[in-house]
């Protein structure tokens, strides 16, 4: 009996020992946690979906621009955005940003259909799998978004490589322009000058575009005889052959009428142009002779890539923020006086005072415009004042598709959608820019030194630091 007694003793002091002690705090602490991080879980997974994912992505692919803030604070109607697909099998990133999107309106209802088990719901749809139905009751509008259009994929890497990958998401202007859509009854026809060896609208251009429900189409001047009633923007782009004096004539009785032109001008010169310079000069507007260049805003040190100084406001404003915009080959002009004093011209991109203009005899230094708007009001006795507006953008590289994919950071199709919309009354720029989705390194250039302070200085201040830390240990 007493040797049980003496074990039993035994066994309760060996539970008693500092070693069975720290155990069984930290199997008591380890179960605590556990617990926490369960208790966390189920908080968490009451948060509705459109706040539990924070976006690090370095293209911030979930941020939504103040545009389509501003456009969902202004709804008055109700959307209803129906979405045939299986959730569960759905793109994370594409059901993340349906939730943080709708998040922003109370207007905005999102309703999941799953069209393996109601098939007909495609047919009362009109559309296919994998698809937003976007309608608004109100207006009786509806429109359908494709999952393709939103992660967009690239088709060359399939046929390289097997397997397709995604190359930008389009969120945020899809949906956008969906929303803009059904809820407004706008639209906008714009015809496109052909004839004169001008230059056509890069994809990018023209999916902004329709966007901003833009409509386009061709027109070739010399086949009319006058311009389409229906045209509320004509747009030029890049002629490279003047216009005859017909195709003059029926430019000038437009803009008298209250129309609006955009021309953006190519490599060809307006002393080229001696007509289309005319019309352009009543308006206050002249070319200069030769290129640009200008050393003080140029891109690494290439004098004819430039950055303009940008004076924008009001509508041309929205959306600007980075004020970076790059222009290469550009023609230079210059503001007069208009042919009348009703006429009103300014320019809203220039070059620094140290910009050249540069022919192959002579090089003028001075400020040059590189875009200039002009502005004429028409009255007339039987109906209300109209107002003609008359843009110029000394170069067509503005929307080179070159230029816009390979610096989408820059702000070339903000300030060109924002000049197109500048010309017509209670429209705003909805065309928002698919984000990349391509992978961003971090590289430091003329490193100079930063890399020897990481080649060498952190090495050895680590080593010395081990060092000191060792001969303190040696000596105590």
């Amino acid at each position: 009996m007493e040797k049980l007694k003496s074990k039993k003793g035994n066994l309760k002091r060996m539970f008693h020992t500092s070693g069975t002690k720290h155990g069984s705090y930290s199997v008591g602490m380890t179960v605590l946690v556990v617990a926490v991080i369960i208790v966390l879980n189920l908080v968490v997974g009451q948060i509705p979906e459109a706040y539990r994912n924070i976006d690090v992505s370095s293209t911030k692919i979930y941020d939504i621009s103040d545009t389509s803030k501003d456009l969902l604070k202004g709804l008055d109607d109700k959307i209803d955005m129906k979405v045939l697909a299986v959730k569960d099998e759905t793109d994370d990133r594409i059901t993340t940003f349906i939730s943080k999107y709708a998040a922003l309106s109370d207007k905005i209802k999102v309703e999941w259909i799953d069209p393996v088990l109601h098939p007909s719901a495609l047919t009362e749809y009109n559309t296919s799998q994998n698809t937003i139905y976007v309608s608004c009751e109100a207006t009786g509008k509806s429109t359908t978004i494709s999952f393709d259009k939103i992660l967009v994929s690239d088709s060359s890497s399939y046929y390289y490589s097997g397997s397709s990958s995604y190359t930008s998401f389009d969120g945020e202007g899809q949906l956008s322009s969906a929303v803009n859509y059904v809820t407004s009854d706008v639209q906008k026809k714009i015809y496109t000058v052909t004839g004169h060896g001008e230059d056509s609208l890069s994809t990018t251009i023209t999916d902004l575009m329709t966007k901003n429900n833009y409509t386009t189409e061709e027109l070739n001047l010399l086949m009319k005889d006058s311009i389409p009633d229906d045209c509320d923007l004509l747009l030029m782009d890049g002629p490279t052959n003047d216009l005859s004096d017909d195709e003059v004539s029926l430019l000038s009785g437009y803009l008298g009428e209250g129309g609006k032109v955009m021309c953006l001008l190519g490599d060809t010169g307006l002393d080229s142009l001696p007509k289309l310079a005319g019309l352009l000069k009543d308006y206050g507007i002249e070319g200069a002779d030769g290129y640009i260049a200008d050393p003080q805003r140029c891109y690494q040190n290439q004098p004819y890539y430039i950055f303009p100084v940008l004076n924008l406001s009001g509508d041309m404003a929205d959306g600007i923020s980075s004020q970076m915009v790059l222009l290469m080959n550009s023609r230079g002009l210059t503001t007069t006086d208009p042919a009348r004093d009703t006429i009103t011209t300014s320019a809203f991109m220039t070059t620094s005072e140290q910009a050249y203009a540069v022919t192959e005899e002579d090089q003028k230094q001075g400020t040059y415009d590189l875009g200039v708007v002009a502005t004429e009001t028409i009255s007339s006795d039987s109906t209300e004042s109209k107002e003609s507006r008359l843009t110029v953008i000394s170069a067509g590289s503005l929307i080179d598709q070159q230029i816009t994919d390979a610096f989408s950071q820059l702000e070339n199709t903000q300030v060109f959608m924002n000049a197109v919309t500048a010309n017509f009354d209670g429209v705003t720029n909805l065309s928002i820019e698919a984000k990349s989705l391509t992978t961003e390194y971090n590289t430091v250039q003329h490193a100079g030194g930063f890399s020897i302070l990481v080649v060498f200085g952190i090495p050895a201040v680590v080593l010395i630091g081990g060092f000191v830390v060792w001969f303190r240990r040696r000596k105590a």
